[in-house]
């Protein structure tokens, strides 16, 4: 596996003193992955955990449903290449690739705003809760925990957990890259996500909260922002959503009856 960081020499300036150093970069790679014999993308991502990365993103973009789907993964770390191959092509004649074919017009929802498209599925309605406290000290846990970032400040960071503890974490350059590495985790290992957390610290897109629809995640917490539409998605599938927990303060957007005040 490749190193996750990189040293160079750089020029700092500091008010009026300036210091040639070597500094620590992040490391930035590309993976082009392939299902069966189709190229469906290539990531530009951290050079760790590519087996998770490229189950989860497969599992978040709908091209796979669940682990008994996947016959084998292989990555060629020399040439960037991860390939998963499925049981049967059976998965792309029904309609799991390529992505327009996912599913049907009817089972497709179009009522939100812009005409944004999410799967058809039932909203949470699971009744955990969790107090404000314990999310202030999860986010105080998550602040300590990214190691790459602690020494480049080039990575997004994204943790799933329960209402007390840790259970997986992941770092990336992109924000979707450690989301997905934490969904091809459960998968490969058999994780269940039911009342489960996801902890990010990069802002809260549609995109992001059409990742974890695929899960019955109630709670996404995020020390950024929200976008309108993530808002919007969120409202729909019947998550909590939580941004800006910085310090002893956060904000509820959604579904605000799961916090305990």
């Amino acid at each position: 596996m490749k190193e996750k960081v990189k040293r160079f020499d750089v020029l700092k300036i500091n008010g009026k003193n300036t210091v040639r150093a070597e500094d620590t970069v992040v490391r930035e790679f590309a993976l082009t992955l392939f299902l069966n014999s189709y190229e469906i993308i290539t990531l530009m991502c951290t050079p760790s955990s590519l087996e998770y990365l490229a189950a989860g993103y497969l599992f978040s973009e709908g091209l796979i449903k669940e682990k008994d789907h996947i016959k084998d993964i292989t990555i060629d770390i020399k040439k960037g290449l991860a390939r998963v191959m499925t049981w049967k092509d059976g998965l792309v004649k029904s309609g799991i690739y390529p992505k327009r074919l996912l599913a049907p017009k009817a089972d497709r929802i179009t009522s939100l705003p812009n005409g944004i498209n999410i799967e058809k599925k039932a909203p949470i309605t699971t009744k955990i809760t969790i107090k404000k406290d314990q999310i202030y000290s999860l986010m105080d846990k998550f602040d300590l925990s990214p190691q790459i970032f602690m020494s480049t400040g080039g990575t997004h960071s994204t943790a799933l957990c329960d209402n007390k503890n840790f259970l997986l974490f992941s770092e990336d350059i992109g924000r979707h890259n450690a989301i997905d590495k934490i969904f091809g985790e459960c998968i490969l290992r058999d994780i269940q996500t039911d009342d489960r957390i996801i902890m990010t610290s990069g802002r809260v897109s549609s995109q992001t909260l059409n990742k974890v629809s695929k899960t019955n995640i109630p709670f996404v917490i995020s020390k950024s922002a929200p976008t309108d539409l993530g808002i919007e998605i969120s409202k729909h599938l019947g998550i909590t959503l939580i941004g800006f927990v910085r310090g002893r303060r956060m904000n509820i957007y959604t579904h605000d009856w799961r916090v305990i005040r």
